[in-house]
């Protein structure tokens, strides 16, 4: 691998409770950057999630991707359709947000302390990742969230009042899991705030952003990574 390639690894991650989990650790070209919690949908730490580090780690981050599922089942990997999907749906029932955001915590607080992370540490999510960055935003001590599509979002809109950093969120305008009234009470429960951002992309499916998946929609992807660098910049 030549100078200028990201380097990636698993590390150990130490959580509240004195247990070790792992994360996967994707460094920037330069060595050093800004940090970020990437957060996972209901499938693991899969090649998707790998490489959506890398191209974060491309742009100059420290990214740290938590095994979000590691005290049901450390490592899974699944695909998205038939038996996985059932799997990852049958995961996230089963996980308790309370303690994943307790282990974002912990993870982030292993950012801060590697020696490459040498500014903010934004949460950026996905689906349940999504949901799980707003939480992080709100309890898990980082600096700022993204949040896509995060289905399920409205159950956790009673938290907005302690919420103390920015967020922006991405939605699908055609979002077979996420209803346009969801979206439009996050829109009023944030109406006032204006280091909340929402972005609706038009055409746009559940998971746009994951080229694995059928719902991937180009313009949509580039469109919501290109306004999430300018918001890590703390420009929007």
């Amino acid at each position: 691998m030549s100078d200028s390639a990201v380097t990636t690894q698993w590390i150990d991650i130490t959580s509240h409770d004195g247990q070790t989990f792992k994360g996967y650790l994707a460094l920037p070209p330069a060595g050093k950057g800004p940090g970020i919690v990437l957060i996972q949908e209901i499938f693991g730490v899969n090649a998707h999630i790998r490489s959506v580090a890398e191209q974060y780690a491309q742009d100059g981050y420290v990214v740290l991707a938590p095994d979000v599922f590691w005290r049901q089942e450390p490592g899974v990997e699944l695909a998205y359709e038939g038996t996985d999907m059932d799997k990852a749906f049958k995961l996230v029932g089963d996980i308790d947000f309370t303690v994943a955001v307790k282990d974002l915590a912990s993870t982030t607080q292993a950012l801060r302390q590697r020696g490459e992370c040498d500014g903010d540490v934004t949460a950026i999510g996905y689906c349940m990742g999504g949901i799980l960055a707003y939480l992080a935003a709100i309890e898990s001590g980082v600096d700022r969230a993204a949040s896509f599509y995060p289905g399920g979002i409205h159950k956790h809109l009673d938290k907005a009042p302690r919420l103390d950093v920015p967020v922006q969120f991405h939605f699908a305008g055609n979002d077979g899991h996420i209803p346009a009234a969801t979206v439009d009470q996050v829109r009023a429960t944030f109406a006032d705030r204006d280091d909340v951002t929402i972005h609706v992309y038009d055409g746009a499916d559940h998971g746009f952003n994951c080229w694995a998946r059928s719902a991937y929609h180009r313009h949509a992807a580039a469109l919501s990574h290109g306004r999430t660098l300018v918001f890590l910049e703390g420009q929007g």
